[in-house]
């Protein structure tokens, strides 16, 4: 497996990109589409010192500086209770609850994937470095680094200090995941040093998130959470090369996450009964598309049918008319940031790759890549194309 893996992403990152979508012959290059947008950025990033959870005091944690805490979005004081527990209020997110190291993360979870994709398409070993710094910062210096465990995430306040739900927050890391293996498998310089540090804290993270009691609690969630458990789960999985963890998330997808997620027609039942319908059926079919990608090699599973028809294809088909036009959505619309999507949909990317879908594909180009809205950024996971394309799309790249 690890020598697959290797081979597959020596052949991958060989070279600048231009992708040429397999269909009616829609010229894609995502090297000309990302270095307008990505270099410009990373060039921002270069001198941006590493800010970790260690350095954002969380008053109302229960544990340590080094351990990760966040609060439940939709989590209210009780008017009729003040000073009591927190009650509900589903889709309307809570503008004093603490967000600190959440913040923090989602702008480590933006800063290595976009130095990571400036320094593929460049070479610019200034890219590689900045990158460096920060990685070595959350992951391997003691004094900064986060543990690798979340104990205290998504609390709710006089409830409990922490949940399994809490789970969701480190999505945000799959793409530093994603530029550490591009790192790794195309010897970056300077991560040789740091290599085995940044690996050690991935590989402890994955076995709290697949043997601990919240992970496996959200492992077994059955919306948009059990998805991002087992995107996550992927991720770090192929990292570190573990393929016990990859053929199990395949099976997962298959047997578990496609049949009760998704319906025949293409529906999302469970995000769709939200108060946010719009924005949820989006995020989770974005990581949705974004597993089957990683673990099927190209997007075969994305085509893949369940015997009574259901695929993440068929829900891509689904949503793709509500984003090219969204006035004809015909659910009740969001109550929160319902102007703040749709943005550059992932599913769009790689389900028009997979499918050989140029009208996707066309979308996916004319939308926005960079939205600004902090609740619309912690929704859009998945942002650096570079870090998910294989060689057998891309082509050649030319460039370093």
């Amino acid at each position: 497996m690890i020598a697959r893996r290797s081979l597959l992403l020596g052949l991958m990152l060989a070279g600048p990109v231009a992708v040429l979508a397999r269909g009616r012959g829609l010229p894609l290059d995502i090297a000309a589409i990302e270095r307008a947008r990505v270099v410009p950025q990373a060039l921002a990033l270069l001198d941006a010192a590493p800010r970790t959870i260690a350095a954002i005091p969380a008053p109302r944690s229960p544990a340590g500086r080094q351990d990760y805490y966040s609060e439940g979005d939709y989590w209210w004081p009780d008017p009729a209770n003040p000073g009591g527990p927190y009650i509900r209020r589903d889709g309307r997110s809570n503008p004093d609850k603490f967000d600190g190291h959440r913040d923090a993360l989602i702008a480590f979870g933006r800063t290595v994937p976009t130095l990571a994709a400036a320094w593929r398409l460049t070479g610019d070993a200034r890219f590689a470095a900045a990158a460096m710094r920060h990685l070595a910062a959350w992951f391997v210096d003691t004094a900064t680094r986060m543990d690798p465990k979340l104990d205290h995430a998504q609390a709710i306040i006089g409830v409990n200090n922490g949940r399994a739900i809490g789970v969701i927050d480190t999505l945000q890391i799959v793409e530093v995941a994603r530029a550490a293996q591009m790192f790794a498998e195309r010897d970056a310089p300077g991560y040789a040093a740091i290599r085995p540090g940044v690996e050690a804290w991935f590989a402890a993270y994955l076995d709290w998130l697949t043997t601990s009691p919240f992970g496996i609690e959200e492992r077994d969630e059955k919306n948009n959470h059990g998805t991002c458990w087992l995107l996550q789960a992927a991720s770090f999985a192929a990292l570190l090369g573990r393929s016990d963890v990859l053929d199990d998330a395949r099976t997962r997808l298959k047997t578990v996450i496609i049949p009760t997620q998704i319906e025949p027609d293409g529906r999302q039942p469970l995000e769709l009964a939200r108060t946010k319908p719009y924005a949820y059926a989006l995020f989770n079919l974005d990581v949705l598309a974004a597993t089957a990608w990683l673990l099927g090699g190209e997007g075969d599973l994305i085509g893949w049918r369940t015997d009574d028809g259901r695929s993440i294809a068929g829900a891509i088909g689904w949503m793709a008319p509500y984003i090219a036009d969204k006035a004809a959505w015909p659910l009740p619309p969001d109550v929160e940031y319902r102007d703040g999507f749709p943005v550059r949909q992932p599913s769009l990317l790689f389900g028009g790759l997979a499918l050989r879908r140029d009208d996707w594909l066309a979308l996916w180009r004319r939308l926005d890549p960079d939205p600004s809205t902090g609740e619309v950024v912690r929704n859009f996971p998945v942002r650096q194309p570079l870090l998910w394309l294989p060689d057998a799309i891309i082509g050649r790249i030319s460039g370093h």
